[in-house]
């Protein structure tokens, strides 16, 4: 598959990972949906200019993806500090930890010489 595919498909999954969030826990997941839809359009956007030969494209979505691996890392490591205290939090540990698995997935298609040519 492309890569630029992967990208789009990257993108969406982040917008139905911040819906999700925001309905599992609606009053205090606003960010869940802001972050979601932001990043994941975000990601479609450079899907598009990569499929359109914007090679600068990928640099963007290289960026924006190792910055999200270390965010999502973050929240990863502390919504599971939260579990194991006791706090309510398995539903957004597991959505956040999946965003974190799919931006480390995504991350050796970008660096891959082919993904240069996107």
């Amino acid at each position: 598959m492309q890569t630029w595919k992967i990208v789009i498909i990257y993108g969406v999954f982040l917008i139905v990972a911040g819906v999700v969030g925001f309905a599992s826990n609606p009053e205090k997941a606003k960010t869940a949906l802001l972050s979601g839809g932001v990043f994941g359009s975000l990601s479609i956007v450079w899907g598009f200019l990569m499929a359109k030969g914007f090679g600068w494209a990928r640099w963007g979505a290289l960026g924006t993806t190792l910055f999200l691996t270390l965010i999502f890392g973050w929240r990863t490591w502390a919504g599971w500090m939260a579990v194991s205290a006791g706090e309510p939090k398995h539903v957004a540990a597991a959505l956040i930890t999946s965003m974190l698995m799919a931006s480390l997935a995504l991350l050796p298609f970008l660096i891959r010489n082919r993904a240069l040519r996107a």
